[in-house]
């Protein structure tokens, strides 16, 4: 309680504004990539298309790349946010073969306070409908919030030409279980149910919304992009179905971003009002 005390005080004293969430990307500029490859990818910190600060290497749970030939935990040393004096992480990896792949990261929780009126624009900036609404519903929309968050960020690459797809009945030699299609067991997570590499502009697409490794119904989720540097104008917002899966049609080429941040109450920690649970995941349309 104390350190939560000098820490509103300090941010009453520094003037810190905590109205713009931070989302957590993976984001290349091509999520194309060459096979038998070392690359750096690039976590942005704030939107998509700018990094505000790094994410340091202690707060990572797990770096997970997955391909056809398995799952791979990389070490944490192969993370660069180890310093405040850079506003962008960097994630080495190393490519295979050819195939689909998918590349994920966890983050620990962390507590921060804000006053009502910054919660609420939060909630309204980043598609949370309902706590906003709930908030409402009681009248607290004035009072002082403790948040627990952690982020969870998953991006989709496809490393030479050969698109990864289900084996099916009639194609006996595909893949039994496409690296896309992996779990990887994030608190919040992401799984895209076809494979953004064999569509094509126009087609819609599929994701499955998973919490604590459960489909998520009515999830209010955002769908966003950009090419060139430049953002899409404005996001998308559809809901998940009563089997946690959610669709968007995927209108123009780019690099692209599904994400959500699923928040409850929570009644049994007494200086604790809400933990929150995001989710991202990038892939590009050609």
């Amino acid at each position: 309680m104390r350190y939560r005390v000098l820490m509103a005080l300090a941010m009453v004293l520094l003037g810190t504004s905590v109205v713009s969430a931070h989302d957590l990307f993976i984001k290349l500029e091509s999520y194309y990539l060459e096979p038998n490859t070392e690359v750096t990818v690039p976590i942005l910190n704030s939107s998509f298309i700018l990094s505000e600060n790094a994410i340091m290497r202690d707060r990572v749970i797990d770096i997970s790349l997955v391909s056809a030939a398995g799952r791979t935990h990389i070490d944490t040393t192969m993370w660069s946010g180890d310093t405040t004096a850079v506003d962008t992480t960097f994630l080495q990896i190393q490519t295979g073969d050819p195939g689909t792949y998918i590349v994920g990261a966890s983050t620990k929780p962390r507590e921060l306070g804000m006053s009502g009126h910054d919660f609420n624009e939060y909630l309204a900036h980043d598609g949370i409908p309902d706590i906003l609404a709930a908030r409402a519903d009681v009248d607290t929309t004035n009072e002082e919030v403790w948040e627990r968050y952690a982020k969870h960020v998953k991006a989709v690459l496809q490393v030479g030409d050969k698109a990864s797809k289900p084996k099916t009945w009639w194609r006996f030699w595909g893949e039994k279980n496409p690296a896309y299609l992996t779990r990887l067991g994030y608190p919040a997570e992401i799984v895209p149910l076809e494979n953004p590499y064999a569509m094509k502009v126009g087609d819609e697409l599929s994701f499955l919304i998973l919490v604590d490794g459960e489909p998520v119904a009515n999830q209010n989720v955002l769908l966003g992009g950009e090419q060139g540097g430049e953002l899409f104008e404005g996001e998308i917002e559809a809901r998940s179905d009563a089997e946690g899966v959610v669709r968007f049609v995927i209108d123009k080429p780019g690099n692209w971003y599904v994400e959500f941040i699923h928040m409850a109450p929570v009644e049994t920690e007494e200086d604790l009002d809400y933990e929150s649970k995001w989710a991202t995941l990038a892939f590009e349309m050609r």
